[in-house]
């Protein structure tokens, strides 16, 4: 069976308004069967997550992330997303770990601020200066073409190299912000909850192990929270678990997550 390559080329055919859309109709698809596998070696970390949706197909998504290549001009996150053929089990496609990352990482959080956040929300924050950053600006400037950007980051030459203004002060830049998009490596809180106002929305993106957390427990006990998918959040990321265990968020009732009312 011939393996088809999908690479960065394959950029120009996709649209923010479309990948909402798709992204909306796979949710109302039945749940994929996940399951993920950390290996650890000091701050690095190899990161497979397989789903197999019965009917559709099988997809195994494999990256590192290694910190220590922000000092050697690299990307710190690396990888490849295998496409398996849902009757035979074959491979059938390799696709662009960077582009699927892009697009997914950035799709998620663009579809739950066009249904979260205020419609008029104009002063977004991104905490970050990565990859991602980058991404979300222009994912967000889709919805929000009237869009201020304002970025803070703990490395001030990463902020500027982002080409927009700087936020100095992260808790004055927060109370003021509309939309806060987190998208950084931190193990302890960045953002308090005592710094959040009311009818603002915040976009968790960077916690992706149990030892991870951007936010403190007032900021999560305060929120209404939302997740794209319960069993690869509740019990695998720190910004939910740390919640949990303090018992500053109980699971239920009601569970993280649901529709929003009118949505």
């Amino acid at each position: 069976m011939k393996v088809d390559w999908i690479g960065p080329e394959a950029e120009v055919r996709l649209t923010w308004a479309g990948l909402m859309a798709a992204l909306e109709a796979g949710h109302q698809r039945p749940r994929a069967e996940i399951a993920d596998l950390f290996l650890y070696r000091g701050a690095d970390t190899l990161l497979d997550r397989g789903a197999w949706i019965d009917g559709i197909g099988a997809l195994v998504k494999v990256g590192t992330i290694v910190p220590g290549n922000a000092g050697r001009g690299k990307p710190t996150v690396n990888g490849i997303v295998n496409l398996f053929d849902d009757q035979t089990g074959e491979l059938t496609a390799l696709l662009d770990f960077h582009l699927v990352t892009k697009w997914k990482t950035a799709g998620d959080s663009l579809l739950s601020a066009s249904r979260l956040a205020r419609k008029d929300s104009r002063k977004i924050l991104l905490v970050g200066a990565g990859v991602v950053a980058r991404s979300m600006v222009e994912a967000y400037s889709s919805v929000f073409p009237n869009a201020e950007f304002t970025v803070w980051s703990r490395t001030e030459a990463s902020a500027k190299a982002m080409g927009l203004p700087v936020a100095q002060d992260l808790e004055a830049a927060v109370r003021k912000a509309d939309i806060i998009c987190t998208a950084t490596m931190a193990t302890a809180p960045l953002i308090m909850g005592d710094w959040l106002q009311p009818g603002q929305h915040l976009d968790l993106i960077g916690a992706y192990t149990p030892a991870m957390r951007e936010v403190d427990d007032q900021a999560m006990a305060r929120a209404r929270v939302f997740v794209d998918a319960r069993a690869t959040t509740v019990h695998h990321i720190g910004e939910i678990m740390g919640p949990i265990a303090s018992g500053a968020r109980p699971i239920s009732p009601p569970p993280f997550g649901g529709r929003r009312s009118g949505a």
